[in-house]
């Protein structure tokens, strides 16, 4: 019995290689759409995993219809707001890119589609409006079963040294006064909760919200790692009005949603993941997994007991 084609469109990236190497792992047939120009690397851990590679963009209609044809499911986790090549925009990939994929599977007669979206934040803005735009049309678009997926802010991104949340030298930048609460959820918990909505009913047809299940402000991370390092962390605060006027003052549409993201960060935006966690049969990992992980990443520091 041949076994059924998942295609992925993103796999290049950081969630959408997770999927990848899980599903191949598992022994499952699964396709990726990938660029010529994308990281030579992740062409190669692909390749390594056993992943087929189908050359296409989202920005080149012809090739996603060769690329749906004959898969039973696709999962997208493609954006243009972490990783952008010439041409990429909220425009061209988030909106007509995901608008125009949805229409290939359609045509291709896939059975089932799996968006990776995110949680709503407050505000309009460029990324959110189009990813609320491609939901729409995915719900309307006749394809058998769908599921829209939308986790809050990234563990392994938003409490980060690329985002200021500097662990490596006990230092970070807070939006706001630090307070706002979010259910921070890992990159790999989304991708086995993409992977389980493939097989699970309860996750068909069905918009799901991900996230750990305790909401944590970035002031209670920070008290996690300085409990664990027993380093205390010197702070920066970006004023909440600070973030208002970047959000006001932004023309670029990536900067503008960036800057939206960040506001929404230093405001709090939890959510209630036991929907999805029930329907997924899934309990994400908490932050503090990640806090001890990363920390045993990394040489050791000294106490400052030890430095008394």
């Amino acid at each position: 019995m041949r076994h059924p084609i998942t295609a992925v469109v993103g796999a290049t990236g950081m969630l959408g290689g997770e999927i990848c190497k899980r599903l191949a792992s598992e022994g499952a047939p699964v396709r990726a759409l990938v660029r010529p120009t994308a990281n030579p690397s992740r062409l190669e851990q692909l390749k390594q995993a056993g992943v087929e590679l189908r050359w296409g963009d989202l920005k080149h209609l012809p090739s996603l219809d060769a690329f749906c044809e004959g898969a039973q499911a696709v999962i997208s986790t493609a954006s243009s707001s972490l990783s952008r090549q010439e041409g990429d925009s909220i425009e061209s990939v988030d909106r007509k890119g995901q608008l125009a994929l949805v229409d290939a599977a359609r045509r291709a007669g896939v059975e089932h589609f799996v968006f990776v979206s995110f949680a709503p934040l407050q505000g309009s803005f460029p990324l959110q409006d189009c990813k609320r735009e491609v939901e729409k049309a995915l719900m309307g678009s006749g394809i058998p079963r769908y599921t829209i997926l939308q986790p809050t802010h990234f563990t392994e991104v938003w409490l980060s040294p690329a985002l200021g949340f500097d662990f490596h030298h006990a230092h970070a930048r807070l939006f706001g006064t630090g307070r706002g609460r979010m259910n921070w959820i890992s990159f790999e918990d989304v991708a086995r909760a993409a992977i389980a909505a493939l097989e699970r009913p309860q996750a068909w047809n069905a918009v799901l919200q991900l996230g750990a299940e305790e909401a944590l402000s970035q002031l209670d991370v920070v008290r996690m790692f300085e409990e664990r390092s027993g380093r205390t962390w010197t702070l920066d605060f970006i004023p909440e009005q600070e973030l208002r006027d970047q959000f006001k003052e932004a023309t670029d549409p990536l900067q503008r949603s960036f800057a939206a993201m960040m506001l929404n960060t230093a405001l709090g935006s939890p959510v209630d993941p036991r929907p999805a966690m029930e329907a997924l049969g899934l309990r994400p990992r908490r932050v503090r997994d990640y806090v001890e992980r990363v920390l045993a990443e990394q040489p050791a520091a000294p106490r400052e007991s030890e430095l008394q």
